[in-house]
């Protein structure tokens, strides 16, 4: 099989791509290296079943090329990170839906099978926890650009839903729910790398708020396994489907855990959001995800808890500092 990965340069890409291969796939990767970097997938390129096209799924002509010779779609590239949608809503918007409308757009011409990563961010503001893929969002509004993301990742999911209903293209739909492995960088934000990195080097670990926002943090390589099998699976074309794990922890119980598992002296430190994001930012108090229909569908279920996952990113981060000295 020949497998097209969107945005597969990216953390949660450069897994799945690795993971198709060791099946004996092969895996072309599109990406415009916004976000992903070349590093994630250098030790791929040797492998002759492995191709990179450097640019981006809003490139009709480059994206023509890609869908028309694979025989199946992951749909991964996208902004990510509250602090990249915060500092740059114009592109995250176009990024997102202009580029799904052209992957999609390909796709159903080519009748090519596709997945769409969708997040957990388009829950918005709801308290219906835990959340279930038929549920009622509720966001913020649209003067607030931490709500850019979810809309546009919502608009994405119903154009994946009108394409399933107009024309039957073999589509399904994943909320992913905190991803989180070796390979994640902190740099737009993502709290357990930088909460890892500070503590490695004895620095205070910064909470947000007060710190009391509740979060469940999945091993990238469980939500590789749950796209892979999804994918694969009939049954669950035309569907929403979550990834998660269902394991809750406060931020600030989050960072007393990384401190502990590396050992570290640090402190925590807590600022406002405001000085963070600015003016008026908004976060969920919880985001915790029902992941009955992914286990009802292909028996799928996390299967490595927040300490390994703390763990890994921090084996990681202490073999990339004794590398760079």
């Amino acid at each position: 099989m020949h497998y097209l990965i969107t945005g597969g340069s990216g953390f949660i890409g450069s897994h799945l791509a690795e993971a198709l291969l060791k099946e004996g796939h092969r895996v072309t990767v599109l990406d415009d290296l916004s976000t992903g970097k070349i590093t994630n997938v250098e030790h791929l390129e040797s492998n002759d079943q492995f191709r990179l096209l450097v640019g981006s799924v809003t490139d009709r002509n480059l994206v023509f090329e890609a869908v028309h010779a694979c025989d199946r779609v992951f749909h991964l590239a996208s902004a990510v990170g509250v602090k990249l949608i915060m500092e740059r809503p114009v592109e995250t918007i176009d990024t997102i839906v202009t580029g799904t409308q052209v992957v999609l757009e390909q796709a159903n011409r080519y009748r090519k099978p596709l997945l769409l990563t969708s997040t957990s961010e388009v829950y918005g503001k709801s308290t219906a926890v835990p959340f279930v893929e038929d549920g009622d969002r509720l966001e913020g509004p649209t003067t607030k650009h931490r709500w850019a993301y979810a809309c546009a990742k919502a608009l994405d999911e119903f154009l994946a839903m009108a394409y399933w209903k107009s024309s039957s293209l073999p589509v399904v739909v994943t909320r992913l729910f905190n991803t989180v492995g070796p390979r994640q960088t902190g740099q737009y934000g993502m709290v357990i790398p930088n909460f890892v990195a500070q503590a490695l080097k004895g620095e205070p670990l910064v909470i947000h708020g007060d710190g009391q926002q509740s979060r469940c943090f999945c091993h990238v390589l469980d939500i590789v396994q749950g796209l892979i099998s999804l994918m694969d699976c009939p049954a669950a074309r035309g569907q929403v489907v979550n990834l998660g794990s269902t394991e809750e922890v406060t931020i600030r119980d989050l960072a007393a855990r990384v401190i502990e598992v590396t050992q570290s002296k640090s402190e925590i430190r807590q600022v406002s959001y405001e000085s963070i994001y600015g003016e008026g930012f908004e976060d969920m108090l919880r985001r915790v995800p029902s992941i009955d229909k992914a286990a009802s569908l292909v028996g799928w279920k996390p299967t490595r808890d927040l300490r390994q996952i703390l763990t890994a990113v921090a084996e990681e981060l202490k073999s990339e500092e004794l590398k760079s000295k």
